[in-house]
């Protein structure tokens, strides 16, 4: 995937950071709420505009599950996988959602970014279970069904 970044973008990050090296985490953080990813070309860039080895800035990407720097789709949905969820059947929910998306567990986003389905230890929504969210919006009793109806309005928003 080819795409131009707007470096000053990331610089209007940097200031706002006032490219402090102790802040990387929330320069990373700001950074992929915009591009939804950890594009890679970023890195040297901000190792040279922080004074910081790549290596570091990469270890810390790297390191925190919340960063990814794989391009993720429009609509992030995460299946919550914890105990409660697990025994309401979200496995199911979490099969047919792959299944209508032509997705797998190494293949998490379609070819055309429009989707990204992802599985979470916990939501934190329990009383609520089967949960997903679809970009941080709960959707709470879910079933294959519901998963289906939610996938095909959300296709008509591509």
């Amino acid at each position: 995937m080819t795409e131009k970044f707007d470096y000053s973008l990331i610089d209007k990050i940097l200031e706002a950071h006032e490219s402090s090296s102790t802040a990387v985490i929330a320069i990373l953080q700001d950074i992929q709420e915009h591009y939804r990813y950890l594009p890679r070309e970023i890195f040297p860039y901000l190792s040279k505009k922080l004074r910081v080895p790549q290596a570091r800035i990469y270890s810390v990407a790297t390191f925190y599950e919340n960063f990814s720097l794989n391009p993720k789709g429009k609509f992030v949905i995460k299946v919550c996988d914890g105990t409660a969820c697990h025994v309401r059947k979200s496995i199911p929910i979490l099969d047919r959602l792959r299944s209508e998306l032509a997705l797998s567990d190494k293949k998490v986003t379609t070819d055309d970014l429009g989707f990204t389905v992802e599985t979470v230890s916990c939501l934190g929504a329990c009383g609520l279970a089967p949960v997903l969210t679809v970009n941080d919006k709960v959707y709470p009793a879910m079933t294959p069904d519901k998963a289906s109806e939610l996938v095909a309005a959300l296709k008509e928003e591509l």
